[in-house]
């Protein structure tokens, strides 16, 4: 059974006049084009083609094949690219809003399950819910509830809690010792003693589980302000130090052994995650397309 990619190379060849421009325009390499040449050759039982210089000229059969074939190959691809245009423009063009960390940790590794177009923003929750409102955004996953809008859905989607990690090489006898006794203040002192990442100036993460562990601000000055908390993580398991980091962004590194919980705190100090978008201007596709991303 004959291939209709030889037909299409062989009225490529006919038009461009050489195997090269051929080539280009089929997007397929010169050999490949000379291979369909060669088997459409031996199909039909006759040269298509005398070879000179840097041009095909066609034999006689060659000019009878064309004016058979070239109306039906050229109305085939018409056909198949009409196709091509139409799956793309009907493709669902999803414009997401993220925390980076999140991205990185809980979305990256299943972007294989999307079938549809994915455009990624980073930012602050702030920031992104106002994209989302201004419509730059369809779909945004945020850290806090804070518009209060009826077309304006907040879905809960991860609970995350912030724990103070270490490298796995720290010496907690110490530390241990006065968790024990129920020591705070001892602990407090141990722990400001320490080399400290932070995410931001403001101490963000750190003020929050001191507020809730010690009922008051925390006195420390960081060694090390970056503004990821993948970072952070990486960055205590290759070279040591202390942060406050959401559990769900180190899980991989306490499995690999790199990173040790030193401590949860006398009570939790989490936050909710959710998924934001405008119910009254996104497709129910387009959010269960992100779901499958995050669950």
């Amino acid at each position: 059974m004959i291939n209709f990619e030889w037909y299409r190379t062989f009225v490529a060849i006919y038009q461009q006049g050489n195997l090269t421009k051929a080539a280009l325009e089929l997007s397929i390499s010169q050999p490949n084009v000379s291979v369909h040449l060669a088997a459409l050759e031996q199909y039909v039982g006759g040269k298509l083609f005398d070879r000179i210089p840097r041009k095909m000229v066609p034999t006689e059969l060659g000019k009878q094949l064309y004016t058979q074939i070239v109306e039906s190959v050229e109305n085939l691809t018409n056909i198949e690219t009409s196709f091509k245009k139409k799956s793309i423009k009907n493709q669902l063009k999803i414009k997401l809003g993220s925390p980076s960390e999140f991205f990185y940790t809980q979305l990256s590794p299943k972007l294989k399950n999307i079938t549809s177009q994915l455009n990624v923003s980073f930012g602050k929750a702030d920031d992104l819910v106002k994209l989302l409102i201004d419509g730059e955004l369809d779909i945004v996953v945020a850290s806090q509830k804070r518009i209060e809008q009826k077309n304006i859905i907040y879905e809960p989607i991860l609970k995350e809690n912030f724990i103070i990690i270490g490298n796995k090489e720290i010496e907690l006898d110490y530390f241990n010792k006065n968790l024990i006794k129920n020591n705070y203040d001892k602990i407090e002192e141990w722990l400001i003693d320490q080399k400290w990442y932070a995410y931001s100036n403001d101490l963000a993460f750190i003020r929050r589980f001191w507020l809730q562990n010690f009922n008051k601000r925390p006195m420390i000055i960081p060694k090390y302000t970056i503004p990821n908390l993948n970072t952070i993580i990486h960055s205590i398991a290759k070279n040591g130090g202390i942060s406050v980091v959401s559990d769900y962004l180190f899980n991989n590194y306490i499995e690999k052994d790199k990173i040790k919980i030193i401590w949860e705190g006398r009570s939790e100090t989490c936050n909710t995650l959710f998924l934001v978008y405008d119910k009254n201007k996104i497709s129910s596709e387009k959010i269960n397309e992100i779901k499958q991303l995050i669950f």
